[in-house]
């Protein structure tokens, strides 16, 4: 076990350049001892005086559980360094008292882990959670919980390193080595979690869609949004069934949003009549068809379209807009509806295929 000496160093050449000053090495190891315990009682009442005052005064609660978090560590820091200071100035060199410090140093290296660990649970529980209670999204109130105990274990293991290669000179190379395998063997055992994972937090980012949007994915399932998670996102379809998607599907897939950026959406029916009817009549038709029906919208006003000479038809289309997407399917119904009565009171033909066959002998 050997110490790191470079802290002890600064303290013989600080020592070594103001020797005299004192008279002797027991003088000045006393000097030093008390007045880093007068420092520190002086930070202790400044804070239980002045910091907490204050901080009791504002509206967060956070603030004073910040204060009351670093008094302690920072009491303690002040006095062990006079200490320390003192055991070198009267022992320097010492094998025995430089290890009871290095001791000494990663009790106190355990006490400001503690208290980041301490601060960490407050910022996350007074600061962090009002933050995303405040948003419509669940994913973030799960993303939460996780983050902290990722910043938690960065914390341990950084301030482990800390004390291991600050205060014991020990070689950390080996552990960076040994945590990036053991992090490779994890991330292969869990590649499928981790891409959800990813695809749950690329979706909260880059927010295609959120709970309540009508939504509509590659393979051509519709359905309502009902909760975007970590690891899937559950929609509800229109057979009222929930279908659960992992998040690395969605995330890349094309997905269709009909509520983004706003809910009003166009409506379109096709319909094709018999060559020889009457043009501008089919359109008048189907133009009082489409004004008649419900939740169809005034403005933008709907329209028929001529689209095309078919194989067997003419071939129209109705072009409307409603106000929600749920109303499209009770739009199409009524209108073709409609058309079919109309159609068969005005004697318009709705014309079916017609294949002819020619045998030869």
């Amino acid at each position: 076990m050997f110490l790191n000496e470079t802290i002890p160093l600064y303290i013989n050449k600080f020592v070594s350049s103001q020797s005299g000053i004192f008279g002797s090495d027991i003088a000045a190891a006393a000097i030093v001892l008390v007045a880093s315990v007068v420092i520190a009682f002086i930070a202790d009442i400044l804070f239980e005086k002045f910091f907490l005052h204050y901080a009791a005064k504002t509206k967060y609660d956070c603030d004073d559980l910040i204060v009351k978090a670093l008094k302690k560590p920072i009491f303690y820091t002040i006095s062990f360094v006079g200490a320390f200071i003192a055991a070198e100035i009267i022992f320097p060199g010492n094998v025995a008292v430089e290890v009871i410090m290095g001791l000494l140093l990663t009790a106190l290296g355990i006490v400001w882990v503690l208290a980041l660990l301490r601060i960490d649970k407050i910022l996350f529980k007074h600061v962090f959670a009002g933050i995303v209670r405040k948003t419509e999204s669940k994913m973030d109130d799960e993303l939460l919980p996780l983050f902290k105990n990722i910043i938690d274990v960065l914390i341990v293991f950084f301030g482990i390193l800390a004390i291991l290669k600050g205060v014991w000179d020990a070689d950390i190379l080996p552990l960076f080595a040994s945590a990036g395998i053991v992090g490779l063997a994890v991330a292969f055992a869990a590649q499928d979690t981790i891409s959800q994972f990813f695809g749950g937090i690329s979706i909260y980012f880059d927010q295609p869609f959120k709970k309540g949007d009508r939504i509509e994915i590659d393979d051509g399932e519709i359905g309502i949004v009902e909760e975007v998670g970590i690891r899937s996102t559950r929609i509800k379809n229109l057979y009222n069934n929930m279908i659960v998607i992992p998040n690395s599907i969605i995330a890349n897939s094309k997905v269709t949003n009909y509520t983004s950026p706003e809910e009003t959406m166009m409506v379109k029916v096709t319909i094709g009549v018999a060559y020889g009817s009457d043009v501008q009549k089919v359109k008048d038709i189907l133009t009082d068809i489409a004004k008649s029906t419900n939740f169809v919208l005034d403005d933008p006003a709907p329209y028929v379209r001529f689209d095309n000479h078919g194989d067997f038809s003419l071939d129209f289309a109705i072009i409307m807009w409603v106000t929600h997407p749920g109303e499209k399917f009770t739009v199409i119904n009524e209108v073709n509806t409609k058309i079919n009565a109309e159609f068969e009171k005005e004697g318009i033909e709705i014309p079916f295929p017609v294949r002819t066959i020619i045998r030869q002998n």
